[in-house]
Parts: structure tokens; sequence; C-alpha cells
């Protein structure tokens, strides 16, 4: 099944490329659930983050909801997407919950009720070689870590950054600033 939704991704993608045109709210929606599908979770729980080298900052692609709302600076010590950015390496927290965390964003309503946080997450770079050009999160929301459901695993985290390629190849496509 992974391998389908990376075609999917890598479809999009392509499509997206060859009319030189970048991702309307329409596309933007249909790669968040690809990739919540890929990994078992709601399109809520999948984000994805553009670096925006003017601002030295994340801004959010995905959810487009949370665009607007603000961005990341990556001198930010408790944002985990930040972290990520910074060392260009992948992270997996089956317990962020308990974890010190920027939650700010988590404050957006998105259509789940508000006691309902991220309690699991995993976060990797979008990678251009060495470059970073964003942070791709899968998390899992619930009012507890028990309800949660399963624990993301070190398969799960490799699936993530192998699609870093097909991520990296979008991202250059949003226009954010």
């Amino acid at each position: 099944m992974p391998d389908q939704e990376s075609a999917d991704l890598g479809s999009i993608v392509n499509m997206l490329e060859s009319r030189g045109v970048a991702p309307d709210s329409d596309t933007l929606d249909k790669v968040g659930r690809i990739l919540a599908k890929l990994f078992g979770v709601d399109t809520d729980e999948v984000a994805i983050l553009k670096f925006v080298t003017k601002y030295k900052s994340l801004k959010f692609v995905i959810p487009e909801k949370l665009s607007p709302v603000g961005s990341i600076p990556l001198t930010s010590t408790t944002a985990l997407a930040a972290r990520t950015a910074r060392e260009g390496k992948p992270d997996l927290v089956n317990n962020f919950s308990s974890a010190r965390h920027a939650n700010v964003f988590e404050a957006v309503p998105l259509g789940r009720d508000p006691g309902e946080l991220i309690q699991k997450i995993m976060s990797a770079p979008i990678l251009d070689g060495t470059r970073v050009h964003g942070v791709v999160q899968i998390s899992r929301k619930a009012r507890s870590l028990s309800q949660a459901g399963a624990d993301f695993t070190q398969r799960d985290l490799r699936t993530l950054v192998s699609l870093s390629p097909a991520l990296d190849r979008f991202l250059k496509l949003c226009k954010i600033d």
C-alpha cells in the first residue's frame, strides 16, 4: 500500500511540474489525504512546512488553514519542527504530549475537539541534498496518550524520510512568503 501512495504523490508533483503551477487548495488537500492514508492518520494530523529563507522560519503549507496564522522561527527551542530543520534529522516522539513543546498551532480549530492534542509525532526534514527546504510531520491526536492509537515505528519514520525527494519537488512549487 505505501508504494501506491508514494506513486500518487509522485504523480501529483509530476503534473504540477509539467504545468508549471503552484498547488491550489484542492491539490494541497489531496497531498494531505495521501500522506494521511499512508500513515493511517486523519488529514489534520499531517503537516508540511516550508523554510522561508528571508524570515529564517517555517511556514505551514499543509494544513492550509495554518498558513496565515504565523510561522515558526528556526531559533525556537520548543518547536520540534524548528529542531528538525536546524539539525536536518528525523525524529519520532511517542509521548509528545508530556514533552515540552510549542503548542500555539494546536489551538487553531481544524474541526477537531479542542481537547484532542498531539500525543505522538514523527518529524522529518525535507531535503534537497543536504539543504533543508522544509519539514513534514505526521501526528496522532487524541484526548490522552492511551487513546492515540499505535506508536509510530522506526519503519514509519523511514517511510516518511523516503518521501523527502517528492516533497522537496512539491515544496519548490509552493508559493509562500
